[in-house]
């Protein structure tokens, strides 16, 4: 599933709040804010797409997900993965160790995740 960036904002407020209606969203939207229409149609566009759904509370929607953001950011990458490093996790790898400026510390915390990684692929 491909998700334009207005529409991975609201969906990160979808996941970081559980179930929202659109008053919830248009508050923590950052400002500018945009109309409610606007947000409508993201919404409504998110539910085509079966990323979200809601429940009718009177006239109100309340929203929530359908998809886990853990799935999404995997599918995310994966895809990024493909298209910019040929599949190569390994190029991907390499890429992101050289240019993310990662501290002294992350590379240990990324080091230590490796290194248990191949513990468990050992057993």
């Amino acid at each position: 599933m491909k998700l334009s960036s207005k529409e991975e904002q609201i969906m990160s407020l979808i996941w970081q709040n559980g179930r929202v209606y659109m008053k919830d969203l248009m508050e923590a939207l950052p400002d500018p804010k945009p109309a409610p229409t606007t947000v409508a149609t993201l919404l409504k566009r998110l539910n085509e797409k079966g990323a979200i759904d809601y429940e009718l509370h009177g006239n109100s929607r309340q929203y929530y997900s359908l998809i886990d953001k853990k799935d999404y950011s995997s599918s995310y990458l994966k895809n990024m993965i493909s298209t910019f490093f040929q599949g190569s996790s390994g190029r991907f790898a390499s890429f992101f160790a050289q240019n993310a400026n990662l501290s002294k510390q992350e590379l240990e915390e990324l080091r230590s995740i490796i290194d248990n990684k191949l513990k468990d692929s050992e057993s």
